[in-house]
């Protein structure tokens, strides 16, 4: 089989909500030559960005996304424990990740996370719903190390409340330790401009990559 075939095997297998297909076929896929992150990055979040799409179209519905979610789950439980053993001593960075309080849309969030470890960064997944505070709480706590901060937002009204994470940075004395990155549907370039952070991506490929860069400014 062809690496696009495969590709479109693993496509299929979670924009499909292939749960109980998904893990195996990552093992075949792994067994023809293929690398965790070929994998997640042509394979697996392909898929994800399908049901995403479908989602937001409003041509399937939360129970779809939530399926798609557990196929991806069950791919990530082979994938997960190869990606620890590969990272090298030295981590591109810490990033904190979070979804923005009043929010609970995790599937992009989760995806990103996962693209963020396979680049080579220790992810500290704070999870949905989290309160400002705590995040600037977390971006303290690890205040000298090379730092990114990354949230979601998929709500325009849970996006207003990366402004507000955006001041507390400054007013703490911490802006100048952290790189900040946000994404989101509603987040656009001109958004991150006014806030004065400093990217944003369309999907979670270009995320990791962005976030690469960034780590190198």
């Amino acid at each position: 089989m062809g690496k696009q075939e495969m590709y479109d095997k693993l496509r299929d297998a979670i924009a499909n909500q292939d749960i109980n297909g998904a893990g195996p076929l990552v093992q075949e896929a792994l067994d023809a030559g293929l690398t965790p992150f070929e994998i997640i990055n042509d394979g697996l979040s392909v898929g994800m960005k399908i049901i995403g799409d479908k989602f937001e179209a409003a041509e399937v519905y939360l129970p779809q996304i939530m399926m798609s979610a557990k196929a991806m789950k069950a791919a990530m439980e082979i994938l997960d424990p190869i990606l620890e053993e590969d990272e090298t001593s030295e981590s591109v960075g810490t990033c904190i990740k979070f979804v923005q309080e009043g929010d609970i849309h995790d599937i992009g969030h989760r995806l990103v996370a996962t693209m963020l470890g396979a680049n080579g960064f220790t992810v500290i997944d704070m999870g949905v719903d989290v309160p400002n505070d705590k995040v600037i709480e977390e971006v303290a706590a690890h205040k000298g190390e090379k730092l990114m901060l990354s949230g979601s937002a998929l709500m325009t009204t849970s996006m207003l409340g990366q402004k507000d994470v955006m001041r507390l940075l400054e007013e703490e004395g911490l802006r100048d330790s952290v790189k900040v990155m946000f994404g989101g549907a509603p987040v656009t370039d001109s958004w991150i401009k006014e806030l004065g952070a400093d990217a944003t991506a369309e999907n979670a490929a270009e995320a990791a990559n962005v976030a690469l860069e960034l780590m190198k400014k």
